[in-house]
């Protein structure tokens, strides 16, 4: 059963709008659906838009964010019901990775590349078998799926890969693919 939603995306305000439209979107679900949102714990960008969202729908919110980034005028979504303050980067992926039922990955740089090549490799290796939805707003991972065929056309990895996670064209798309991949 999904509780906790760990999403991965951009703190970037310099993206297009329609990308925190679609951050908006899947907070307002995670909220309306009673889960609780683990994120980066970021006030800008899709991170703030995504929080305020499921706070705006009465879920809970729980951030994990690096040491120093608190003391970061405005960088830390303050009103989370809980900030993790964790040493590194890598600390922080950690207890994402570890609270997480599931993982959503919206359009995001090379942090959001970073934790969600993660999760599908430890996916592929066996070290959970959580379900795992990427949000293509506007087709940003297109791009990002074109170099998955063309890692299978060279022998690198197996298209059975792609098994591993689904790729929905909406935030609510996403948010059926997790509910569905929930209970199988």
């Amino acid at each position: 059963m999904i509780k906790n939603v760990s999403v991965y995306c951009s703190s970037s305000d310099s993206v297009d709008p329609a990308y925190a439209d679609a951050a908006q979107q899947l907070g307002r679900y995670i909220g309306e659906a009673g889960h609780t949102l683990v994120y980066g714990g970021g006030n800008a960008g899709l991170m703030g838009s995504l929080a305020r969202a499921v706070h705006t729908a009465n879920g809970r919110v729980v951030g994990v964010i690096p040491d120093g980034w608190q003391d970061i005028d405005g960088a830390a979504y303050e009103a989370a019901d809980q900030l993790i303050p964790t040493r590194t980067l890598q600390k922080r992926r950690a207890v994402m990775f570890s609270r997480a039922d599931a993982f959503a990955v919206l359009p995001g740089g090379f942090g959001t590349m970073e934790e969600f090549l993660e999760v599908v490799s430890l996916k592929q290796h066996q070290r959970h078998d959580k379900p795992i939805v990427v949000v293509n707003t506007l087709q940003f991972f297109d791009p990002l799926l074109v170099f998955f065929d063309h890692l299978f056309e060279n022998g690198f990895a197996h298209s059975k890969a792609c098994d591993l996670f689904h790729v929905a064209a909406t935030p609510e798309e996403a948010f059926q693919q997790l509910n569905m991949t929930s209970s199988s």
